[in-house]
């Protein structure tokens, strides 16, 4: 660790995620404060989380009980005491290049209130993408007081910020975890059924042009428009997987709107 940090709070929530956190606090080391929330985990995490604290990361745990991930991640953004707020996933971590950039974009002149960090997969059976292959860039470090989850988002939060947003020219985050395709496709299931309770939520209604193109659109923008085709087979895979979770929230969003309807029709007691 450095013995001058960074005015960055990291914030991470977490559940049950002893086998990736450390990457990810370590590679926060430069900052001058860790935010961890924790909601309920008993496979070690905590206990993990303690030996990190013991070894002199500047991390403030606090235990709560999961109220959605919008929601969560807005209570740990608001114990963040520093000019500036980063947000990682317990199975994410800066790369070297990330690390040595954050200095430089916490500089940002005024009016400049978030960047967008570029990203890093790593594919079961395969590993780190090469750096050719495009994923995207999210908001995901912002000035203090500007910037805010929408807390009734189910799925995919997003930070909205106050003020203008930039892309970092350099240095990504790499998400370390890759799961084999039966837990993949449980992820995007589980995914796929909260993004269709929120639409419904909205009051949106089938969309049937989506339901039919969504799914081979979605593939050919992953396998082709940002090149996992250069990945082989687990990059095909991936694409795959994509387009099935495409697929399944726009059919769950078509059985939640019809099932709310005419329930009589889904009864199988009937």
């Amino acid at each position: 660790m450095t013995g001058s940090r960074l005015p960055v709070s990291a914030y991470v929530i977490c559940c049950d995620e002893v086998a990736w956190l450390g990457g990810c606090i370590e590679s926060l080391s430069d900052c001058a404060e860790i935010i961890i929330v924790d909601s309920g985990s008993t496979d070690g995490t905590l206990a993990l989380i303690e030996d990190y604290i013991g070894k002199g990361y500047p991390i403030r745990l606090f235990e709560r009980p999961w109220p959605g991930y919008a929601a969560q991640k807005q209570f740990a953004l608001d114990q963040c005491s520093q000019p500036w707020c980063l947000s990682l996933d317990a199975d994410e971590r800066l790369d070297e290049a990330l690390r040595e950039e954050l200095g430089r974009l916490v500089t940002a002149s005024a009016g400049v209130n978030a960047w967008r960090l570029d990203f890093r997969l790593s594919l079961y059976a395969y590993g780190y993408v090469p750096e050719a292959v495009r994923y995207g860039a999210a908001v995901r470090l912002t000035r203090r007081g500007f910037a805010a989850y929408a807390t009734d988002t189910l799925v995919h939060e997003s930070l909205f910020v106050e003020g203008e947003s930039r892309t970092a020219p350099r240095g990504k985050i790499l998400h370390a975890r890759a799961l084999p395709l039966e837990e993949q496709i449980v992820k995007e299931k589980t995914y796929a059924n909260l993004k269709a309770e929120q639409l419904l939520r909205k009051g949106k209604s089938p969309r049937f042009f989506r339901l039919v193109f969504n799914p081979p659109l979605y593939f050919l923008k992953l396998y082709l428009a940002k090149r996992f085709f250069l990945c082989g087979w687990p990059g095909f895979i991936h694409a795959a997987t994509g387009a099935a979770y495409a697929f399944m929230a726009e059919a769950m969003l078509y059985q939640k709107y019809r099932a709310a309807r005419r329930p009589d029709t889904f009864d199988p007691g009937s």
